[in-house]
């Protein structure tokens, strides 16, 4: 098995759902959970990468490990790179970036992407699934990948790609692409590098953070998750929805 450690970055702020990391699900903080997550895969270590005191003392209380980053971070990617550069870690060594956000996340999952890296020609690897519904795959909000015959992605989109140009060819291209799941595994130096490169033209119009890694020339393998992981939380209806997935 690759090793590999995972962090989860976590922020306190969030526009559609304040103090997100420490709402209560089913009588932990979604933090927690996220940690659990974590510490059931094959993760060699586990790190809380925050800015905030609050997140830290929450985190601590149950055990964690806590990184003190800066405040200036526009991204989990640019956390995690200076969790990196803080903790010393050599460009060799494996993160996997576990979003704050993603307490249904299966640790196999987890183990999953970190493995893709084996494949010696990826920069970065990722996991998705298969559409199930054309109103999924017309949700901006659900992000597409498209990949070529080795399974490296092509384009990520916010946008129904491939594009339906005949009606009768519209469930060919739900079947094209894949729902990405925003999990990521990197080696310290493609992050270093990401981090510091300008965003691209795509990334800024899109919004998504991997248009950048393209734009540099990176390879991104996507792999097709063995298990549909639970939904990410962005707003209270998730937070509501999630606690009851997890009770089962």
């Amino acid at each position: 098995m690759t090793e590999f450690v995972v962090v989860i970055p976590s922020r306190y702020a969030s526009t559609r759902l304040p103090g997100k990391p420490l709402r209560e699900i089913n009588g932990k903080s979604m933090l927690q959970h996220v940690y659990e997550r974590a510490c059931e895969s094959s993760a060699s270590e586990v790190v809380i990468a925050t800015d905030d005191g609050r997140i830290a003392e929450a985190a601590e209380s149950f055990g964690a490990t806590v990184c003190i980053t800066g405040d200036q971070h526009c991204s989990g990617s640019e956390r995690i790179a200076e969790v990196c550069d803080l903790l010393d870690w050599d460009d060799d060594r494996i993160v996997v970036n576990l979003q704050g956000d993603e307490p249904s996340m299966p640790a196999a999952l987890i183990n999953e992407c970190a493995a893709l890296l084996e494949d010696a020609s990826a920069d970065i690897a990722t996991l998705a699934s298969p559409f199930r519904h054309q109103e999924d795959f017309g949700n901006p909000n659900y992000v597409k990948v498209i990949r070529d015959a080795n399974n490296h992605a092509i384009y990520f989109s916010r946008a129904m790609i491939p594009y339906t140009r005949d009606e009768e060819h519209r469930d060919l291209a739900m079947q094209t692409a894949l729902h990405h799941h925003g999990i990521y595994a990197y080696r310290c130096g493609v992050l270093r590098r990401l981090v510091n490169a300008t965003p691209s033209a795509p990334e800024v119009s899109e919004q998504l953070e991997q248009l950048r890694a393209l734009s540099l020339g990176m390879t991104i393998v996507v792999g097709v998750a063995s298990q549909r992981p639970g939904i990410g939380i962005d707003t209270e209806e998730d937070l509501q929805r999630v606690a009851k997935d997890l009770q089962h």
